[in-house]
């Protein structure tokens, strides 16, 4: 998930998010891991990560019903997600392990006919970048979204986009992320990509990262 957070809303949405939210999705079955990541540029982009156990947590009776008994202070929050883009999706392709500093994020979708040969040549790119010097991980998700009916949180908020093809690239050192970016993650390097459809996030900063166990859990 993408959003941004107005500098006013700061304060309250990070105590709101760290302190209620992510201990409440932690308490889903199938839940292992989320982690929140805000631009270093100054805009306010917020980037969010929730780790499954499997796909089928996407449609559970725990998830949806947290989804659609959102609390007073969640129901407070949501209006202030600006521009949410909010995907589904499974893992495709992934090189690299866990939690890093920084994050970058890409966007895109294939050429018609060419999603076969666009999702060969990023699982080449994407195992050579995880082995940069400063890098930690490289990886594709496409979505994938459940047929559901609209929940009260996404009510709230409004219509969320979706993203289509998501590039997930982490390291300890930053400058090896914006080399990804400008070079092999360049558009003109990405073959049988839509090149209107590209958009590449911001550098990211991991804020907080919590594991059901945090909170005394199982999981």
């Amino acid at each position: 998930m993408w959003w941004t957070i107005a500098p006013a809303d700061y304060v309250e949405f990070r105590e709101w998010h760290s302190k209620e939210h992510f201990p409440e999705r932690m308490g889903i079955d199938g839940f292992r891991r989320g982690s929140r990541w805000e631009a270093e540029d100054g805009s306010g982009a917020h980037f969010v990560l929730y780790e499954l156990a499997d796909y089928a947590t996407l449609t559970s009776d725990g998830y949806r019903n947290s989804l659609n008994n959102p609390t007073p202070w969640s129901r407070k929050m949501m209006p202030l997600h600006h521009g949410m883009v909010r995907s589904q999706a499974r893992i495709e392709v992934s090189h690299g392990a866990g939690v890093a500093t920084w994050l970058r994020t890409l966007t895109l979708s294939p050429r018609n006919g060419e999603a076969k040969s666009l999702r060969s040549s990023l699982s080449d790119t994407l195992k050579a970048i995880s082995g940069e010097v400063g890098m930690t991980g490289a990886h594709l998700l496409i979505t994938d979204t459940p047929a559901a009916v609209a929940t009260a949180e996404q009510q709230i908020r409004g219509a969320d986009a979706v993203a289509d093809w998501i590039v997930l690239i982490a390291g300890f050192g930053s400058d090896a992320l914006d080399d990804a970016v400008a070079g092999a993650l360049a558009a003109e390097n990405l073959e049988g990509a839509e090149s209107q459809t590209l958009r590449v996030s911001p550098l990211f900063r991991l804020v907080h990262s919590v594991t059901p166990r945090d909170f005394g859990l199982p999981g």
